[in-house]
């Protein structure tokens, strides 16, 4: 009898199976506070934890496809979804657009112009004679490929060719602005509402690039319940608002 009564004193005290698993989800750098505020707003709700790794999506997906243990990836571009998937390492069915995002340049706010020209002069004048664009590695990071894009575009690449600070993710690249070791950056629009160090001086037009598209989707290899739960919730309208707060354009 007394065997039985601590049974089931450990059964009542026991977390609901779906409380105790976590959700772990492996995220673009551009979408870090939104996606903490989302999934906090989740766990409140649904009791289950849930463990960001943030990266540049680049970076991410690699190390999925080499067995990092992921139940849920956001990427900042297709490519890179798309990348994941041709080696069925995503599940198709669960892929779901959650955002859009621009392109801006930054200067340091309290050092920086008040606005600039998006054309060759007055960039070389905003660089200086050793100044450094800084942005995302160009052949990997999305937000580095979406500028290269532009400034490819808008006839500003030989500008900057060997003017350039490239840097791991969008979010580092903006940090050498913030602390002033670069006069200017490309960044998403919602990075530089995030930071305060840096202000923005000009709008990249979206017609210069790919569409920024943050793809999600569940790993081919993760438990599907507790993923497709989360991702039900990140593509709802709750988790949409607060994309949208911070400054992201709806998919």
């Amino acid at each position: 009898m007394l065997r039985l009564i601590l049974l089931c004193l450990v059964l009542l005290s026991a977390p609901p199976a779906a409380a105790a698993e976590r959700v772990t989800v492996f995220a673009a750098a551009s979408l870090q506070e939104s996606l903490d505020t989302v999934a906090e707003r989740w766990t409140e709700r649904s009791g289950q934890p849930v463990v960001i790794s943030y990266a540049a999506s680049s970076a991410l997906a690699r190390q999925i496809e080499q067995g990092a243990p992921a139940d849920v990836f956001v990427s900042a571009d297709l490519e890179w979804m798309d990348y994941l998937q041709a080696r069925r390492l995503v599940d198709p069915a669960t892929r779901v657009s959650l955002a859009r995002n621009r392109l801006v340049v930054i200067a340091p706010a309290a050092t920086g112009p008040a606005a600039l020209a998006l054309e060759a002069g007055e960039l070389k004048a905003a660089l200086g004679p050793q100044g450094r664009l800084a942005l995302g590695e160009t052949t990997s990071v999305p937000a580095g490929r979406y500028a290269r894009q532009a400034l490819e575009a808008l006839g500003l690449w030989q500008v900057v060719a060997d003017r350039r600070a490239e840097a791991d993710n969008v979010r580092a690249a903006m940090a050498f602005v913030a602390r002033g070791e670069a006069p200017l950056g490309i960044v998403y629009a919602t990075d530089a509402l995030a930071e305060p160090k840096v202000r923005v001086v000009a709008d990249i037009p979206a017609t210069s690039h790919a569409a920024i598209v943050y793809p999600a989707a569940r790993m081919a290899a993760a438990r599907a319940a507790r993923a497709d739960a989360f991702l039900r919730f990140l593509s709802g309208p709750e988790a949409r608002a607060v994309f949208e707060r911070a400054g992201f354009d709806p998919p």
